[in-house]
């Protein structure tokens, strides 16, 4: 793989590819993946970044976009997000795949192997998407291996048509739409039945492919895929098969699979519900921490601190993130101050850092996956500055590959020090502590922590980072 090695800690860059590519259109008209500039790719390098994820590349139904892309709810999310927008920009989700092959209007044949080789001699590395719990509705492999797919029943299809329906390739095969059990199906995507061989063959023999194309998966919701959860979901239509619970877990077998083949290859999990450190034990390499994101948004800051108790284990296989595809922008829902306070919990932790393309920018609008053009947006020069800096600091050997220890901080003049979350790294004879304040208002607070014996004041939602008995202040 080259120059291609992750550190402990390494950093991620997340690029909504189709949209991305349209941005530059302006400037390179028809600009293809395989056009893009390797420059580009090492000015991501020289941000602080290891990995590059881009979402969206897999070829997906485009003549049926007008079939499932504008339903009620996706219009209004049109709407908010990009208010000029017309039917051009349209282009379907990225995560109803017809089949894993570059999508065309993304990239020629072969555009994949050469943006890796171009990556990997920078020492950086791909992450491409795997959606294994469904494909699109109307996918040419639901016709090459039925028996991949969840059947229904006439019963089921005439009780429930929101998640069943008749195969467009036959009309006497009532199949599954993809689910997450908390919502109404998905209408554009068919359920993989993960407890049917032909099911996790065709799964696993996909992930064999793309370990050719990329260094590795993000997988999109993956707890969906785990014998429980699967069971509890699809009770009806395993019972009426008579389909039970194949004993190994579907992630297992999956990775074990690969990692046969390629080690090096890197899973990373979508994954919600507590879920996490089951999918670490099943082999993840990394696993989503929302919960992280959500406490800093809603929570009191003592339970930031107490999520930050968790094992070393589980905290180094997390990924840490303010924002991503599916969810809100960072200066949208934490505003300006709000969000770099945060921005310096979330990237001086342990775990995976993972940054969403915009963010450093501070965009406001969150694009639906199904739009495939951004609205023109002005870059704040404040967060651009403020994520310049801390991402050269983080990007030092003590973050990446230091220890880190929480630190717990002491009272001053009253009880604001509550609000001040402290950690240390450390790495041979380099040490460095970070200090912030997670609030609106001053607050003060005593560090006692091996030579470091003082006392600190905090603007609100202030941050300093000592380092070797230098003031770093954000």
């Amino acid at each position: 793989m080259n120059n291609f090695r992750l550190p402990k800690y390494p950093g991620i860059f997340e690029i909504n590819t189709r949209a991305w590519l349209e941005s530059m259109q302006s400037k390179y008209p028809d600009i293809k993946l395989n056009d893009v500039h390797p420059d580009i790719w090492s000015e991501i390098k020289n941000q602080g970044f290891d990995l590059v994820w881009l979402m969206g590349v897999w070829q997906n139904n485009v003549h049926l976009v007008d079939k499932y892309a504008y339903d009620e709810g996706l219009l209004d999310a049109y709407g908010k997000a990009l208010p000029d927008w017309t039917k051009q920009d349209v282009v379907g989700s990225p995560y109803a795949i017809d089949q894993y092959k570059l999508n065309p209007l993304i990239g020629k044949k072969g555009a994949l192997r050469s943006v890796k080789t171009e990556m990997n001699n920078l020492g950086l590395g791909l992450i491409l998407d795997f959606v294994p719990n469904h494909f699109h509705a109307e996918s040419q492999i639901i016709e090459q291996v039925p028996n991949a797919f969840l059947k229904g029943s006439k019963d089921l299809l005439e009780k429930d048509p929101v998640t069943y329906y008749e195969s467009v390739h036959n009309a006497e095969l009532i199949l599954a739409h993809g689910k997450d059990p908390y919502f109404a199906a998905w209408q554009d995507t068919v359920q993989v039945n993960i407890f049917h061989e032909a099911g996790r063959k065709l799964l696993i023999n996909t992930l064999l492919e793309l370990t050719k194309v990329c260094d590795g998966v993000r997988c999109d919701m993956a707890m969906l895929l785990m014998n429980d959860v699967f069971s509890e979901t699809w009770k009806q239509p395993l019972a009426i098969h008579e389909a039970t619970s194949p004993g190994n877990e579907f992630w297992f077998e999956a990775i074990s699979a690969v990692k046969a083949v390629r080690p090096d290859f890197i899973f990373i999990a979508e994954a919600y519900w507590d879920l996490e450190w089951d999918l670490q034990q099943l082999g993840f390499d990394f696993t989503y921490d929302k919960r992280l994101r959500d406490r800093l948004l809603f929570n009191p800051v003592h339970e930031v601190r107490d999520h930050l108790r968790a094992t070393g284990e589980f905290q180094d296989k997390s990924v840490r993130f303010l924002e991503n595809h599916d969810e809100d922008r960072a200066f949208s829902a934490f505003g300006e101050q709000k969000s770099m306070a945060a921005a310096m919990v979330t990237y001086t932790v342990p775990g995976m850092r993972f940054v969403h393309d915009g963010q450093f920018e501070g965009v406001k609008n969150k694009v639906p996956v199904q739009l495939g053009r951004f609205p023109r947006t002005f870059a704040n020069q404040r967060l651009i500055r403020f994520y310049t800096k801390l991402f050269k600091l983080i990007n030092s050997e003590i973050f990446r590959n230091g220890d880190w220890g929480l630190i717990e901080v002491y009272p001053k003049d009253d009880d604001s020090f509550s609000n001040i979350l402290a950690w240390e790294w450390r790495n041979g004879n380099d040490h460095a502590i970070v200090i912030i304040n997670y609030s609106p208002f001053p607050a003060s607070c005593f560090v006692s922590k091996g030579k470091l014996n003082r006392s600190f004041v905090l603007e609100a939602y202030h941050s300093v980072i000592y380092n070797n008995e230098v003031n770093i202040e954000f």
